[in-house]
């Protein structure tokens, strides 16, 4: 029972770490088509400072999920 709980506390953190990896892909592809869209240099830093704020929730979801996966292994 306990090694099926772990089990599943390590692929709740995987999917943690895959929302936060598309996450970051996606801000990633959001800066890169504002820079592709030849913006003003004032533009092009407002894109990126609302991007910012996402890009750093994205990073913490993913490291968050990362670190349920190694509680699950050591636990289990």
């Amino acid at each position: 029972m306990r090694e099926a709980l772990m089990d599943i506390l390590i692929w709740l953190g995987a999917g943690l770490s895959a929302l936060g990896l598309l996450g970051l892909i996606w801000c990633i592809i959001r800066v890169a088509r504002a820079r592709r869209a030849k913006l003003t240099d004032a533009e092009l830093r407002a894109v990126v400072q609302k991007t910012v704020p996402l890009n750093m929730g994205a990073l913490m979801l993913s490291v968050l999920g990362l670190m349920v996966v190694i509680v699950g292994i050591f636990l289990g």
